[in-house]
């Protein structure tokens, strides 16, 4: 993967020291999570490069935007690029875990959207990059944790938005309800109309509703990309 910074319209992401580079993932994520309801603040677990949380800043008015990230050198990489952008005084960034930052904030700050594109590879191999591994593998952050933590540090009309594999879909939406945590919207992403669900992009809240049900297809053949996909990231990509 590209060891170079990657420029989008209204901000430039430096990568070099992340163990995790700029994929389609977060800028799917970024891009589809839900504003209507105007939060004034949104966490981002796991910030990584802090790509999610900037996107996150150029949609929203949200006054106060936190990102997490246990990685010391993609913390500091973090931390840099939110300096570096347009929108710093409203980004700020915890070098901590998440169980600790949970703990140390659940009875002061709740908050809007949270908003995680979390570790999740739970197959038993790992890679010889010990960063990747933490970055990537779902021991780093095992999903009941994630939905624990998330539960408590949301408010009551906020909204938990991330995206996991789509085989993961329904044991994760099981471990999310064990949390007080239900579904109220679900798009499930294709490569192209042929292939199969690859990802399953999630919007988490209090209420128990009907989830609205959607499907993104990202290409209709190689780089030839659909029209729904195209105004969904735009706003980002200087190319597409």
């Amino acid at each position: 993967m590209s060891q170079k910074a990657f420029q989008f319209k209204e901000f430039k992401i430096e990568q070099d020291r992340c163990a995790m580079k700029i994929g389609t993932d977060g800028v799917l994520l970024g891009a589809w999570a839900p504003l209507e309801h105007k939060p004034d603040s949104i966490l981002d677990i796991g910030t990584g490069t802090g790509l999610i949380a900037l996107m996150l800043a150029q949609r929203s008015t949200a006054l106060l935007i936190d990102a997490l990230e246990i990685d010391e050198d993609a913390y500091e990489q973090a931390v840099e690029n939110f300096e570096n952008s347009d929108w710093s005084d409203r980004l700020f960034c915890y070098h901590a875990a998440f169980d600790e930052f949970v703990d140390e904030m659940q009875d002061e700050e709740k908050y809007d959207l949270i908003i995680s594109n979390p570790p999740f590879y739970s197959e038993s191999f790992t890679t010889e990059n010990n960063q990747r591994n933490q970055a990537r593998f779902e021991e780093a952050l095992p999903f009941s944790e994630l939905l624990e933590g998330a539960s408590k540090l949301l408010s009551e009309e906020g909204i938990f938005s991330c995206i996991i594999p789509h085989r993961e879909e329904k044991s994760f939406l099981k471990l999310a309800e064990k949390t007080g945590l239900f579904p109220q919207k679900i798009t499930r992403v294709k490569g192209t109309k042929d292939s199969e669900i690859k990802r399953s992009l999630l919007n988490l809240g209090f209420q128990k509703e009907d989830s609205l049900n959607e499907e993104l297809i990202l290409e209709i053949s190689r780089h030839n990309y659909t029209e729904k996909y195209k105004q969904l990231v735009s706003p980002f990509y200087l190319k597409l």
